[in-house]
């Protein structure tokens, strides 16, 4: 009622009828319970409310009256709303305004208490609590109307309302007494109520619509909480229970309680005989029912028993005892009560029915069935039950085999848990021990008692319980047992054993289980035994030969079986829960006797299961005891069973004799089977009384070798694994020892007590011994000494003897060293035979080596955590660990190098390699826990050795590849820093000063010295390094990487670590800057370099938090490298440098202390991490330097330029620039030093005049450094650094004006032209306002004329490519080609292309300077626009164009001989990277006129390779040049190039023509793939894509090649005029001919699945970077319909960019190709792939494309008289209206929301005079027209509206797709059928022919 479905009837908190009626009793008895309550009846009001006043509202508050009107109300929160608010009220008014309500509210009480919905029954009676508070002793007058309810109302089965009931009636009555006394006195008017109740039907409780299944519930909840308090109501007042009267105990009240208890009596009376004897209510389906009918009849039984008469005793017994049939356990506590109460109440019930059919049937039934789950209820009453059956009414013996066989049957249900287990357990045990103690009540004589008695044992405890034990299977073994691993028998086995096996294996239990039925077993044999000894005697019997049985199975002799499981945990359990309990029996008359007979079985057949049984029987009974029954009680054979002359004590001596002579030589007489459990036996005989005595014995015996049959002297193989494997036991003997608590003073807890001297003088010579060695030593040296894990550090010999032992395992493991084919392991092995003083090589063969080296490997995998136990032996642990550690670099070193070994060195290498894995286990248990476990010394030995090695292995072997052994050396030191204590900082730093100290070829040019670094002053040879210093650099490079720089280079504090020695410990920062200094120099090594790899990472380091400490390091290592560019800068000429760019990237200087400074410099200026400042100090610094008293330091002014360039470039880069307004002392000194050294250069005459022997070079390099320039690369404009002052201006234009005053020959050496050429480009940049027409003729004649000079050398260089191309007709020899294609690209002089490279900067700055239109740059360049400088600024231009053609053309003719040869042409062009780049900024800018001339001439050299092939070499170059791909790629995809570029010489159109757009496209097939064809750079990556480019990386050089082609393609085909032939021609070649895998390539860079997340929001910056890339790039190349800026942006290749390209891509080719995309789109056949695509498009590139496509409709000039357009841009609508005479049609023209993706929606508003087939004729071609048209849909709509005006003209209609012009083509029906005269397109013709696979007319299948 309210509840939901299948609640049961009776809740925990649902109180039983007998415990209300206990808790209503007077204090004293017990405590009084109230429950739930309600109204019920066929009338609504009572006799009390019967005469109230028709009006009950007169006299009530008007608000309390309004809340109770709304309890009326059928909806409950109304209702709930209602008693809340009236709750409210109760508590704030007085009492006396709340008594007139009474009335009313007892009549809403009695109604709200049949509530369907339970909170508002709680509700109820929470208001009922506040109205019982409110007016006390005012409810006395209407108590007896409240009472039946109220009485009612505590049996509501929701404990909630049943409680808030209990509650209401406790504030009303407090005391228990006044509640009874309420109770006694409403007694007759409770009875009424409940009478009133049982007679109601479903239909009775309600007058309203209410639910049929709701009415039942509500009924039942009414019958059941009746029926409960029926019975309590006569528990509590007629309370016939012996020696407890509910009355007297109340003498005030006597005379109340006697006429309650006579109106109960009568009343149960009454409603006894009126509903039947409530048998129809046992037969409801309803269990809440049935069990409050339980509780009535209880009740009946215990209080008014005389209802019960002969009469009616058949069908009520009948009924009673039948009710075992009941099968829901919610009614079975009260089923129970009511049949144990009745039968003991009237036994002779019993007589008046069939006992076997009714009773004992149904009850094995009803156990059988687990007692249908009231397990914990229903077991414990089955001995009261059994004690109330009347003997006479059953068959004894049949009744308790068919009542222990139903009851076990049930004993294990599918959702049984462990309590109802332990409940059956408890109840089987106390039943059967009834059974057999009560016996006499069923037989006379004592022979028949005896003969129940062991026939019950017999069949219940022998054969069902014990036998269930034995062949116990749990459910998780189940599958394993019956595949037949223990229990299926063989032929010829026990076939008793294999019925008990299947039988018991049809049941599944749980592992618990095993241990209760033993347990159960256990105490039915301890309560025989205490009834009478000899009951025990048939199990014992039966144990005995069930265990003999198992001993005796063949096939389970050699292991375990599970029958021997089982027995040997029913002794544990007999241990447990019968000896903790002092009895004798099991041992006496159970485990003693069988072990007795049983053996001399074991010991002959050598019984695994046996010899377990035995040691697991002395563990729990004691040794003595067991020896004492198996060879003093019983050694006649003859003692009796049962005999209780048990106790007598064993002699010490005699325990002795027998151990020595019978268990010691059993237990160690060979190795097989048996002797691991042999031993374990042995092991349990050992006691603390004489354990010293027995282990002497037992090795005494074990080490005999004459009890094996060895030589004397020797201990053979067999002895040695027995042994061991003893040794083994012990260890795990005193190992579980002391995890159990046990007391150390037991002889055996401490490993000295199991020493011996046999054991360590075999061990000693085992460990000196030489090969062969067997498996036993190994495996008894590991047991002896122990230490396979960390915990097992137990030894059973000396130290000494330990000490001994493993120095011979080091000897062993050096012997191997020492014979190395590696030097480094062999110089390795040197540093640890300090620690073996006797150490000699005497090795006869390598194969002993190896043996001997497996042998000592084998042990100390067995025992290495031993080692602990000497870890005060710091030579030796180090020593040993070291070794092994270098044992297993080698073997790493030979299977990483293994590829590029020798054959010799694979050949003694390859025996070597056995011991890996077994070196691998070592190292396993090295690392880690062991190594830091170690104390400081041994750790710091072990580095030691091991850091030396490495060095060693990088130093020493030069004939192994760098690369791999740099990777391995790296691996091995990363690992020695892992396994020492990384906690210890001040040990790592120990070992890296190690590692890093002073060697042969190392360091190179600093040497280390903490306090002050010095120079390695002799001349050091910068082409050649020594290769182990290299490698050396490699190796620091890799560590920095990975442990950081901090630790590597910029050192420690060494006072923060506790254990650093005193000498250390100070507050100084121990710093390697040296270390930096020395990387910086060296520049280059395998694998990195300074600007890659070191540079990033220093950058890095001094931006971190951990850099403030070390603040002074990096002036360190400016000192150290300023100092040898000092001292070296001297040592041989420089060359001319390249001032400007030192700025950038690379550094082209080859001295190595200057390249290292100068990168230095530019990496701390360009990453802030030396500001402004610090540039004017060390300006400052290096001025001071130059002068040497009055002497000029030539090596200081020599290293100045590229320093000065730096710093001058960061002080101007700062807040200010060094201009006039200068403020600051440091400022101003600044000026004036780049003045004196203007001042000093114009002493020099000009540069043309300059003699050897001058120092002009270096001041004129000096001053240019101080003018420094940026944007040199070509990938940004040129700018100037610094805003100069007028005096410094005057200064450098007449240092420019000098250089045009020259008289005599002028000088030609390279160096002038060089120095001259910076001179220009400074004096461009920062004096042009004050050039003159002179000034402006000296700069272009001398920049024409150098790079005229260079493209003369580049015109060279191609003709000289070309020749070679043209000999190969000659020679196909590619090497000799090659060879001379090396020597054309080494150019022997470069100054013409750095003079052409400083020309090109400074035409660039000309350039820039023209392209201002300011008025201040026209003023002053007035004389720079005259027409006069024309021809040689095109001069000029065309000589760049050619240069860059020129290279394009060479790599071309090299690519035909393949990669390498390419790669040899590019090699030249990455030599002088900074022009070509300068070159490509230049193409990109050149005018289009100059592009022309330049092909032109091109094409007229008549090289083997033209202008266009130059272009897509370069494009597609396989080492690409960001710059000059780019330059390709404009001049392709511009103008004049762009139609070149894409279309093959052969194809049928010409480059200045082109049909008219406004004439009819030809009538040739256009369906043939020979009317247009691409050039073969591109049509392979269009035509032939291949579908591998999608398992391509997504940034490989040939997926961006085919984006570049694409993007072409694209960029061309936007274009064209929408209308141009040539246009239809390319898009229907791409149609045919192309692969559309292109748009899966741009989908694999563009994250979809992020984009539909981030879709609706719509904004770019929402998505993340990749797909805010695509998204912004698609939308823009919609936009402008190019992707050239898309392009531009691409190098240097990164995936963000390569997303930017893919996206452009992807919008272009939606505006260029809608319907191409479109058909791709449909084809996709994964449905999440096409939602994605179809999201990105709908949410990114729909919108901008619909807002194109309708404003070019819009714009388009469509519109005539016969036709007109209107857009609606809001609805994405077209409105087409077309008139002709009389006919009139508007077409609508809807564009999808993800168009083009999705069709055009085409529909017909309204037509005039056209039928309805042409009208869906029309709206069909409208729409195919729109779907086919891959451009505009302006010239779809164009097109369609001319196919109209062509019908109506009277054009027919080709007959295939029922239009005039061809839909996708655009053409005519031109092809006439000679037979039918139809007309078709030529494109519909050769569909037909291809799909119909014939060639006749469509029409009238005539030839055609």
């Amino acid at each position: 009622m309210g509840k939901p479905k299948g609640e049961g009837g009776r809740t925990k908190a649902r109180p039983s009828s007998s415990s209300l009626a206990a808790s209503l009793l007077p204090s004293g008895s017990t405590s009084v319970a109230v429950g739930f309550g309600g109204y019920v009846g066929n009338s609504r009001l009572d006799s009390s409310l019967a005469t109230e006043d028709s009006s009950p509202f007169l006299n009530i508050d008007s608000e309390v009256a309004q809340h109770l009107k709304r309890l009326a109300r059928k909806d409950p929160t109304t209702k709930l709303k209602a008693l809340t608010s009236l709750s409210v009220l109760l508590k704030g008014k007085p009492g006396k305004d709340i008594v007139p309500i009474i009335p009313q509210w007892a009549f809403e009480y009695k109604r709200l208490l049949l509530d369907y919905n339970r909170e508002v029954r709680r509700a109820t009676h929470e208001t009922m609590t506040n109205l019982v508070i409110a007016v006390g002793r005012d409810l006395a007058p209407h108590l007896k109307s409240l009472m039946g309810p109220w009485w009612f109302s505590q049996f509501d089965s929701n404990s909630e309302v049943s409680q808030a009931a209990k509650r209401s009636l406790q504030a009303a009555f407090p005391a228990q007494e006044k509640r009874l006394d309420a109770l006694i006195l409403c007694t007759n008017d409770v009875f009424m109520y409940l009478e009133e109740n049982l007679k109601l039907t479903p239909q009775d409780l309600s007058d309203k619509a209410v639910a049929l299944d709701e009415l039942e519930e509500m009924h039942q909840q009414v019958m059941s909480s009746s029926l409960l308090a029926l019975a309590t109501l006569l528990d509590v007042l007629v309370c016939e229970q012996t020696g407890r009267s509910g009355f007297e105990n109340i003498s005030a009240e006597s005379k109340h309680g006697a006429k309650a208890r006579l109106t109960a009596v009568s009343f149960s009376e009454k409603l006894f005989s009126a509903h039947k004897y409530f048998l129809d209510f046992l037969k409801s389906q309803s269990p809440m029912i049935r069990s409050a009918t339980y509780s009535v009849f209880r009740s009946f039984v215990k209080n008014t028993p005389h209802v019960f008469n002969e009469g009616n005793m058949k069908v009520i017994a009948t009924s009673i005892l039948g009710a075992f049939q009941e099968k829901d356990p919610v009614c079975h506590s009260s089923m129970w009560d009511m049949v144990l109460l009745f039968s003991k109440r009237f036994p002779d019930s019993w007589t008046f029915l069939n006992v076997q059919k009714i009773v004992i049937n149904q009850l094995c039934n009803f156990l059988r069935n687990g007692c249908f789950g009231s397990q914990q209820v229903s077991y414990p009453a089955l001995v009261l039950f059994l004690e109330i059956v009347p003997p006479k009414v059953v068959v004894i013996d049949k009744f308790f085999q068919n009542f222990f066989h139903s009851l076990w049957a049930g004993r294990n249900q599918p959702h049984s848990s462990n309590s109802d287990q332990l409940a059956f357990f408890q109840a089987f045990k106390e039943c059967f021990l009834w059974g057999i103690l009560n016996t006499s009540r069923y037989f006379d004589g004592d022979d028949s008692v005896v003969q129940f008695r062991l026939s019950l044992i017999d069949n219940i405890v022998v054969n069902l319980l014990w036998q269930d034990f034995l062949y116990f299977v749990s459910s998780k073994d189940q599958k394993r047992e019956i595949s037949g691993m223990s229990v299926v028998p063989s032929e010829d086995s026990n076939p008793y054993f294999h019925k008990k096996t299947v039988e018991t294996l049809n049941i599944k239990h749980p592992m618990i289980y095993t241990h209760e039925l033993g347990k159960c077993i256990i105490g039915i044999l301890s309560g025989m035994y205490l009834l009478e000894h000899n009951l025990l005697s048939s199990f014992c019997v039966a144990f005995q030969e069930d265990c003999l049985q198992v001993f005796k199975q063949k096939e389970n002799i050699e292991r375990p079986t599970g029958n021997i499981e089982q027995i040997i945990t029913f002794l544990s359990l007999l241990e447990r829960h019968a000896m903790k309990e002092g009895e004798a029996w099991p041992v006496n008359y159970l485990v003693g006797p069988m072990l007795a007979k049983s053996f001399p079985l074991i010991r002959s057949l050598d019984s695994v299961d046996g010899i377990r049984l035995l040691s697991v029987s002395i563990t729990v009974f004691g040794a003595q005891k067991i020896v004492r029954e198996l060879f003093i009680e019983n050694e006649d054979g003859t003692s009796d069973v049962l005999s209780d002359d048990k106790d007598r004590e064993l002699d010490p001596g005699h325990f002795m004799q027998v151990l020595k002579e019978k268990f010691v030589p059993w237990c160690l007489h060979d190795y097989n089977y048996s002797t691991s459990v042999r031993l374990d036996l042995l092991l349990t005989l050992l006691d603390d009384e004489c354990f010293h005595e027995q282990w002497h014995a037992v090795i005494s015996y074990a080490a005999n070798s004459k009890h094996f049959g060895s030589g004397a002297g020797t201990v053979d193989s067999n002895s040695l694994i027995v042994l061991a494997m003893l040794l083994e036991k012990a260890r795990d003997e005193i190992t579980n020892r002391k995890v159990g608590n046990h007391s150390t003073r037991w002889q055996g807890s401490q490993p000295d007590h199991w020493h011996h001297e046999l054991l360590e003088s075999i061990s000693v010579a085992i460990a000196c011994s030489l090969p062969p060695f067997g498996t036993s030593d190994t495996r008894f040296m590991c047991a002896l000494l122990g230490g396979s894990a960390v915990g097992n550090q137990i030894s059973f010999v000396s130290r000494n003897a330990l000490i001994i032992i493993f120095k011979e395992i080091l000897k062993k493991l050096l012997t191997f060293l020492w014979v190395s084919p590696f030097t480094w392991v062999r110089e390795a092995s040197s540093l640890l035979t300090t620690e073996i003083n006797d150490f000699t090589m005497e090795v006869e063969n390598s194969v002993n080596v190896i043996e001997m080296a497996q042998f000592a490997i084998d042990i100390l995998n067995g025992s290495f955590f031993s080692l602990k136990t000497l870890n005060d032996e710091i030579g030796l642990v180090s020593s040993i660990s070291a070794a092994v550690f270098i044992i297993d670099w080698e073997c790493s070193m030979v299977m990483v190098l293994e590829d590029t070994l020798d054959d010799e060195l694979k050949k003694k290498t390859k025996a070597r390699l056995k011991l890996c894995e077994s070196v691998n286990a070592s190292r396993s248990n090295i690392n880690g826990q062991f190594l830091r476990s170690l104390n400081m010394d041994s750790q710091k030995r072990l580095g030691s050795i091991l850091i030396h090695s490495i060095r060693i292995a990088v130093f020493k072997d030069d004939n192994l590849k760098t690369d791999e052994i740099v990777s391995i050396c790296y691996t091995w030191i990363i690992e020695v820093l892992e396994c020492l204590d990384q906690k210890n900082q001040y040990l790592e730093q120990n070992l890296l000063d190690q590692l890093l100290s002073k060697g042969d070829t190392w360091p190179l040019w600093i040497t280390p010295n903490f306090s002050m670094p010095n120079l390695n002053i002799e001349n050091v040879s910068v082409d050649k390094y020594p290769s182990g210093h290299h490698k050396f650099v490699s190796l620091i490079d890799k560590l920095i990487s990975k442990i950081g720089l901090e630790k590597v280079v910029a050192g420690y504090f060494a006072n923060v670590f506790p254990s650093v020695p005193k000498e250390t410990t100070n507050n100084e920062i121990t710093s390697r800057a040296w270390v930096a200094a020395e990387v910086l120099c060296t520049w280059e090594w395998p694998g990195g370099s300074a600007l890659t790899s070191f540079l990033p990472v220093l950058s890095a380091y001094a931006k971190s938090d951990k850099y403030v400490s070390h603040e002074n390091f990096l002036d360190s290592v400016f000192h150290i490298l300023l100092d040898g560019a000092l001292v070296h800068g001297g040592n041989g000429a420089q060359g001319l440098l390249n001032i400007w760019h030192a700025l950038d990237d690379e550094v082209e200087i080859e001295e190595p202390f200057l390249r290292a400074l100068v990168s230095l410099l530019i990496t701390l200026f360009k990453n802030d991490i030396w500001q402004r400042e610090k540039a004017m100090a060390l300006f400052e610094l290096l001025a001071d330097k130059i002068f040497i008293g009055e002497a000029i330091n030539m090596n200081c002014l020599r290293i100045l330029p590229p320093i000065v360039s730096v710093l001058i470039q960061s002080i101007s880069s700062g807040d200010r620039s060094i201009d006039v307004d200068l403020d600051t002392s440091e400022e101003n000194q600044i000026l004036d030093t780049i003045k004196s050294w203007l001042n000093r250069t114009l002493v020099f005459p000009p540069l043309v005049s300059w003699q050897t022997g001058e120092d002009m070079e270096e001041w004129f390099q000096l001053v240019v450094s101080c003018y420094p320039l940026s944007g040199l690369r070509g990938r940004e404009p040129l700018k100037l650094e610094r805003s100069i002052s007028s005096a410094e201006r005057t200064l450098l234009l007449d240092l420019f004006r000098k250089q045009r005053h020259v008289t005599g020959v002028a000088n030609q050496l390279p160096v002038v032209q060089g120095l001259l050429s910076e001179l220009m480009v400074i004096s461009v940049g920062y004096c042009w306002k004050e050039f003159n027409e002179d000034d402006w003729g000296f700069l272009f004649s001398h920049l024409s004329c150098w790079i005229q000079s260079a493209v003369v050398m580049m015109e060279e260089f191609t003709e000289h490519v070309n020749d070679t191309d043209a000999d190969s007709s000659v020679s196909n020899n590619l090497d000799s080609i090659l060879k001379k294609f090396e020597q054309i690209v080494s150019i022997s002089d470069p100054s013409p292309i750095n003079h052409a490279r400083n020309a090109l900067l400074s035409f660039s700055l000309c350039c820039r300077l023209l392209g201002r239109n300011t008025v201040e740059v026209s003023d002053n360049l007035s004389s720079l626009r005259t027409e006069k400088w024309d021809h040689i600024k095109d001069r000029i231009e065309e000589g760049i164009l050619r240069l860059f053609f020129c290279t394009g053309i060479s790599e071309a003719i090299a690519s035909s001989y393949g990669l390498e040869a390419a790669l040899i042409i590019i090699s030249s062009r990455l030599e002088h990277l900074s022009f070509w780049e300068l070159v490509a900024s230049s193409v990109v800018n050149s005018p289009p006129r100059i592009r022309e001339r330049a092909v032109r001439s091109i094409e007229f050299w008549g090289l083997r390779k033209g202008p266009i092939s130059a272009l897509y070499a370069v494009l597609f170059s396989p080492k690409p040049i960001a710059s000059l791909q780019f330059a390709a790629y404009v001049i392709l995809s511009t103008e004049p190039v762009s139609q070149l570029a894409i279309f093959r010489e052969d194809t049928a159109f010409c480059l200045d023509g082109d049909a008219s757009v406004h004439q009819d496209p030809p009538s040739h097939d256009m369906s043939s793939e020979e009317n247009i064809h691409l050039k073969d750079e591109i049509s392979c990556m269009i035509e032939k894509l291949p579908y591998e480019v999608l398992d391509m990386d997504l940034d490989a050089q040939q997926r961006i090649n085919v984006f570049l082609a694409w993007s072409l393609v694209l960029s061309h085909l936007s274009s064209l005029p929408s209308v141009a032939p040539l246009r239809e021609r390319l898009v229907q070649y791409i149609l045919d001919s192309s692969n559309p895998v292109i748009l899966d390539c741009i989908f694999q860079h563009i994250p979809l699945e992020v984009c539909m997340t981030q879709g609706l929001k719509k904004k770019d910056g929402d998505l993340p970077p990749e797909a805010s890339a695509a998204a912004s790039a698609a939308k823009h190349a919609i936009r402008i319909g190019s992707l050239l800026f898309s392009v531009e942006s691409l190098w240097p290749v990164e995936s963000l960019k390569l997303a930017s390209l893919a996206g452009a891509l992807y919008g272009l080719i939606l505006c260029v190709l809608p319907a191409y995309v479109r058909g791709w789109f449909s084809d996709l056949r994964d449905r999440c792939t096409s939602f994605l695509v179809e999201s990105f498009t709908r949410t990114w590139c729909s919108p901008p494309l619909i807002a194109n496509e309708l404003s070019q409709i819009k714009k388009a000039n469509i519109a005539e008289e016969n036709f007109s357009l209107t857009v609606s841009k809001s609805a994405n609508e077209v409105v087409a209206t077309y008139t002709k005479d009389e006919t009139k049609m508007d077409l609508v023209i809807r564009l999808p929301a993800s168009y083009p993706l999705r069709p055009v929606d085409v529909d017909c508003m309204r037509s005039l005079g056209i039928s309805e087939v042409k009208q869906r004729k029309w709206i069909m071609s409208m729409m195919l027209f729109v779907q086919n048209q891959n451009g505009a849909l302006a010239e779809a709509i164009r097109i369609w509206k001319r196919n109209f005006d062509k019908e109506f003209e009277g054009v027919e209609e080709c007959p295939i797709c029922y239009s005039v012009i061809h839909t996708v083509s655009h053409g005519l029906p031109r092809l006439a059928c000679k037979t039918c005269k139809h007309k078709f397109h030529s494109a519909c013709l050769y569909k037909w022919f291809s799909t119909s696979h014939k060639s006749s007319c469509p029409l009238c299948q005539s030839p055609f």
